[in-house]
């Protein structure tokens, strides 16, 4: 049995086929003015669960990225303080040395004292330094002033660490505190007692035998300066490691996202041209199948 087909059917399926054909050339277009051919979930149902993961590890890397930039900032202030500390405490050695010297008449004695006097204020200072409105030598107490001039041989400080995280499970400590750095106040060679020591012993009538326990004793703080320093250093070089690898792998996450989200335009511009000249040979073949009839004329 024939079907019998009607102009309402012709009708019907090159309308549905001129819009299914002009749907094709809209995605095309669309992929080209955004440049992406990832645009709504439908595009790509198992892509945009990539997608997605890629974005959220990007945003991670992002703010690990801003706590590498904190470490660094703190960590090099750190040690550029710790530096000028190393360089205090290497002048008071000198000073010690010559007050040890039984040649010195008090004059000259009295005018080392002076300059350690204003050593000693510069510790101070140094202990109480800040950044960013935040005391670094007073753990997580960032906004209390770890030291007075007056009694800063003491004063604690606050031992907890700041753990910065650089990624999972990985933190490292970019602060060390002030018992660190200048001794608890129990420390026999702690930094503020010293100075004031040496300051003290060779005050008129000078004593030799202080002064010479207290040189020893600065001897001893001076190396775990320098330890404290180190460890400084290792951790700065360890962050600048972190610092590369996260660059890297945020580079490659750029690069999958990209391939996942982005077009190629080169690719993407062939089957537009193709899809537009479908649909204008659906629109030219659809004027011809259906040609006005008298009827149409006598409306």
């Amino acid at each position: 049995m024939a079907l019998r087909v009607t102009p309402g059917m012709m009708h019907n399926n090159l309308m549905r086929n001129i819009n299914h054909n002009l749907i094709r050339m809209e995605h095309q277009q669309n992929m080209l003015s955004t440049g992406r051919k990832l645009n709504k979930p439908s595009d790509d149902p198992s892509g945009i669960t990539y997608s997605l993961r890629y974005r959220s590890e990007l945003a991670m890397n992002e703010q690990y990225n801003k706590n590498i930039a904190t470490a660094q900032s703190l960590l090099g202030h750190t040690d550029t303080v710790l530096g000028q500390l190393n360089e205090m405490i290497q002048r008071v050695q000198e000073l010690t040395v010559q007050a040890l010297n039984d040649t010195n008449p008090q004059t000259a004695l009295d005018s080392i004292r002076v300059e350690i006097a204003q050593i000693y204020e510069q510790a101070v200072m140094v202990g109480n330094d800040s950044l960013n409105g935040k005391f670094i030598f007073n753990g997580q107490l960032t906004d209390k002033q770890p030291y007075d001039s007056a009694t800063a041989a003491t004063q604690d400080t606050d031992t907890e660490k700041f753990l910065m995280r650089f990624s999972a499970g990985v933190t490292v400590a970019i602060n060390v505190t002030g018992d660190e750095v200048f001794g608890k106040s129990t420390d026999t060679d702690n930094l503020f007692k010293l100075l004031k020591d040496i300051e003290n012993s060779i005050a008129d009538p000078a004593n030799k035998t202080l002064l010479a326990s207290a040189s020893v004793q600065l001897t001893s703080r001076f190396d775990k300066l320098i330890n404290v320093r180190s460890e400084v250093g290792a951790r700065v070089n360890r962050v600048d490691l972190i610092d590369q690898r996260l660059q890297d792998l945020t580079l490659n996450l750029n690069d999958l996202q990209a391939r996942t989200e982005d077009t190629d335009m080169a690719e993407t511009i062939m089957k537009f041209n193709v899809e537009q000249s479908v649909y204008q040979a659906s629109l030219s073949t659809g004027a011809k199948i259906i040609q006005p009839s008298l009827i149409d004329y006598l409306r």
